[in-house]
């Protein structure tokens, strides 16, 4: 009985549209941008005209899925957030080793960007290589790549728009999750 009720607990805890609140009251009326789950792949969407808003649609509703989205949100510079999915290139699961590593390289500081809104909401980061098929890859670069920019955060600061959600998901979720304070480390990420 108690496992149910610790994962009815967990799932009410960890509930999407708890993001899309935080989200909308931290950027729907400035940025014209709003969280939307359902989605069957996470998209993207700029707004077509001034009236309407921005869409960055997550993963059906998975807590892990909106905060990864926020994270290249928070990223996207101006030109980025004027196009389809930030303008980004996607290869679906099975790509070659090449493309693996330019994933990666393009994937290291959003999820580092995740692991902080996930300890901000005291929710478990796992990092995510995106690549089931792959077989025999080597993740440890690519965690390294992740936590030495986690690392550079936690010295000089988030980008201005990621501090204002991770401020904001620390205030709703009561963590008081002080930026300095977090300990990040590679066992982690394993």
């Amino acid at each position: 009985m108690n496992a149910v009720v610790t994962a009815a607990a967990r799932e009410e805890t960890f509930n999407a549209q708890r993001l899309e609140a935080v989200f909308g009251a931290c950027f729907a009326a400035r940025w014209r941008t709003r969280l939307v789950g359902g989605a069957g792949e996470p998209f993207y969407q700029p707004a077509q005209s001034a009236s309407e808003y921005h869409l960055l649609h997550y993963r059906l509703d998975y807590f892990a899925s909106a905060l990864h989205e926020v994270a290249h949100w928070c990223i996207a510079g101006t030109r980025r957030r004027r196009l389809p999915d930030f303008g980004y290139w996607y290869a679906a699961d099975g790509r070659e080793p090449v493309q693996q590593r330019a994933f990666e390289a393009v994937e290291s500081r959003p999820q580092a960007l995740e692991w902080f809104f996930s300890r901000a909401c005291g929710y478990r980061f796992r990092v995510s290589n995106d690549n089931l098929a792959a077989g025999e890859h080597d993740c440890l670069p690519f965690q390294r790549s992740v936590l030495e920019q986690a690392r550079r955060w936690r010295q000089s600061g988030l980008p201005q728009r990621a501090s204002v959600f991770y401020k904001a998901l620390a205030e709703e979720f009561g963590t008081a999750a002080q930026l300095r304070d977090a300990p990040f480390e590679l066992e982690q990420l394993q």
